[in-house]
């Protein structure tokens, strides 16, 4: 028996110690010494890229790999601290505060110094919770605790300090008086991962930061490549709208060229860095220092990099490398640390003639921002920096801006700087945003293939009496502009997709949302058709664009025949494009979402996730049930301080 024993036991070993580890969830509460909650706390599974953002109420969820997981918790002005699972299920965690030291950049003569100083900081109770406090010119709150009315008490105000322009939607308009349909694409994404990130803390997001195009925009769809010599496909779909019954939704669908990276042109990027101090924490500089190594390890030997920050004032602290030496790139990037004011215009002039003198003829020249935007020195205003950036983007340099942070980020500011410079805007919520962003879209989000794309629609009023673009609101031209070369418009890079969507209401169907103005004494009433009837057109989209280095647009025209079909025979493109902007009417708590419910929002979902080989769609799903729970408790999104003095203004004129 023992020799049984003997020889049994040490197979028992082996199995048990090569058995499957199970993941199991963590869940618990972040509180200081004193017992008060502490929003925004970053938990990581230490050695993995696993983490989450504790919520509103300082709690958090994770799922660990195992018993012997260790969990590391951190946050700006925080103590990080460790602790090892040991298989348990509820691990609530005291962090301590801290004093911040902060390195200033300072430029002189010679070149860019950095010197260690204490900031100086005072503590404030925010509700019973010491936190760093401010000094002037620097803002160090995190998690959204901001002192708004100066009574030394820190209160949590969730998004206050984050700027969002005011959306007036889109309204419907009748074909008899608005006949064309014009604005400039938009592959923008910023809006889909900064909704994600106000869902995943507990909340609904402000009305501003809810832009329908940039939600829909975020996600693939399986366009066909283009067939001959142009940069993009041009795609079609009508069915009936699933929030309206009696109304059709068409979607106009362009496919970006795909260039192997191996074939693109040779870059010339300058990284532009906030190192000001509302950029500390891990959420924000750390997450920029991650977020460029990804990029480095895409960069050829051709392609060159420099790096220029910013604070209190500008300094280039890496000349052109190459992407070959990335072992001296990344070295450069490991030693930037944040502190200081925010000398936004600064950095940007010290970017762009960086640029400008190693200019790569027939390559790629850009910019590329990572802020959260809280310009506080210099040119600050909205208005001076757009002026800056056109002035800018005429050497041909473009620009990309890559947002970071929470309760201080200024996502207007960020999107007028991308719109001016020719460029894109992403928010970067985590490192899986930064590895989709700028890794998996590496050459759509850095090589642009076609510039100032505009489209505009002519709808047939033989078929159409109404029509409504779902979102672009701030992507709107004037009829004028469509043939104005000069005028400014989106770009598109190697890949993108762009989407559509609108919303149409038949001729000879009643409708609400129609407002009809009185006939006029001295105009036609009747609108004139085209040569020829074209009785099967619904519309047609007419296309214009130039190449990166062009002066002169070329036109693209796309007749749209009225086939419809069912909406459960459409394509995934057309029904998850669909759900999206759906739910993104809901968050906005849209005057047109009509009969739109959380629940059509899942069902149509769940029946277009397709593949989802990279789980984006798996990932909107439970957004869109996280929504519909937050809803029953918050049912209105709230609105920003930019929309409430917008709507007063509006009332006073």
């Amino acid at each position: 028996m023992k020799r049984i024993l003997l020889f049994v036991m040490p197979v028992m070993l082996i199995i048990l110690a090569f058995r499957p580890v199970k993941s199991f969830t963590v869940s618990g509460t972040i509180t200081d010494e004193k017992g008060y909650p502490l929003p925004g706390v970053t938990v990581v599974v230490k050695g993995t890229r696993t983490g989450v953002a504790a919520d509103h109420n300082g709690s958090y969820k994770i799922v660990v790999p195992g018993g012997n997981s260790i969990l590391v918790f951190s946050g700006a002005g925080l103590e990080t601290k460790e602790e090892n699972v040991n298989s348990r299920t509820t691990i609530n965690v005291t962090l301590k505060v801290v004093m911040i030291t902060s390195t200033e950049v300072v430029v002189t003569a010679l070149g860019v110094k950095r010197q260690a100083k204490e900031l100086g900081f005072s503590t404030a109770k925010v509700k019973g919770v010491q936190l760093t406090g401010s000094v002037p010119g620097v803002y160090v709150s995190t998690n959204g605790y901001i002192d708004k009315d100066g009574d030394g008490v820190n209160d949590y105000y969730p998004h206050e300090r984050e700027g969002y322009d005011h959306i007036t939607e889109n309204r419907f308009l009748t074909v008899d008086d608005n006949p064309l349909s014009t604005f400039s694409i938009d592959v923008d994404a910023a809006s889909y991962s900064n909704i994600r990130r106000f869902l995943n803390q507990g909340q609904l997001p402000p009305a501003g930061a809810v832009r329908i195009e940039e939600m829909v925009n975020y996600f693939k769809y399986e366009y066909p490549q283009p067939a001959n010599n142009d940069p993009f496909s041009i795609n079609t779909e009508i069915s009936d709208c699933p929030w309206n019954a009696e109304n059709k939704l068409v979607l106009i669908g362009l496919q970006g060229k795909k260039i192997p990276t191996e074939n693109l042109p040779a870059s010339n990027l300058t990284f532009l860095i906030d190192v000001s101090g509302s950029m500390q924490g891990p959420e924000r500089i750390g997450l920029v220092k991650a977020s460029m190594k990804m990029l480095v390890d895409q960069l050829r030997e051709q392609d060159k990099v420099s790096i220029v920050v910013y604070a209190g004032a500008a300094g280039l602290v890496l000349a052109p490398t190459s992407g070959f030496e990335k072992t001296k790139i990344k070295d450069a990037i490991d030693k930037l640390e944040a502190g200081g004011s925010t000398a936004g215009g600064a950095g940007i002039r010290l970017a762009y003639k960086t640029a400008r003198e190693n200019f790569a003829k027939g390559g790629n020249n850009r910019v590329i921002l990572c802020t959260d935007g809280d310009f506080n020195v210099g040119e600050s205003s909205d208005d001076a920096m757009e002026r800056l950036i056109e002035q800018e983007r005429k050497s041909g340099v473009f620009l990309t801006v890559l947002g970071y942070g929470m309760g201080n980020y200024q996502d207007a500011k960020m999107q007028k700087l991308a719109d001016k410079g020719n460029g894109n805007h992403a928010y970067i919520d985590g490192i899986t945003e930064a590895k989709k962003v700028l890794v998996n879209e590496f050459g759509g989000t850095l090589f642009t293939i076609a510039k100032d794309v505009k489209l505009q629609v002519e709808f047939n009023p033989a078929k159409v009496q109404g029509y409504r673009l779902i979102g672009y609101e701030n992507r709107m031209l004037a009829k004028e502009d469509f043939n104005d070369d000069k005028k400014d418009a989106g770009e598109l890079g190697s890949g993108h997709t762009v989407t559509a969507l609108y919303e149409i209401i038949p001729t000879g169907v009643e409708s609400d949302f129609l407002k009809r103005v009185d006939s006029l004494k001295y105009q036609s009433n009747i609108t004139p058709l085209s040569k020829s009837s074209h009785s099967n057109e619904m519309m047609t989209v007419k296309f214009r664009y130039k190449a990166p280095d062009g002066d002169v647009s070329k036109l693209m025209e796309h007749p749209v025949l009225d086939k419809q079909i069912a909406i459960a025979k459409t394509s995934e493109n057309f029904r998850f494009a669909a759900s999206v902007a759906q739910f993104g009417m809901l968050l906005r708590n849209s005057e047109f979402k009509s009969d739109a419910t959380y629940a059509d929002v899942l069902s149509l979902a769940r029946k277009a996730k397709g593949t989802d080989e990279e789980g984006y769609r798996s990932e909107f799903i439970r957004l869109v049930e996280s929504a519909k729970l937050i809803a029953k408790t918050e049912p209105h999104p709230k609105k920003t301080v930019d929309a409430e003095e917008d709507e007063e203004i509006g009332s006073n004129k």
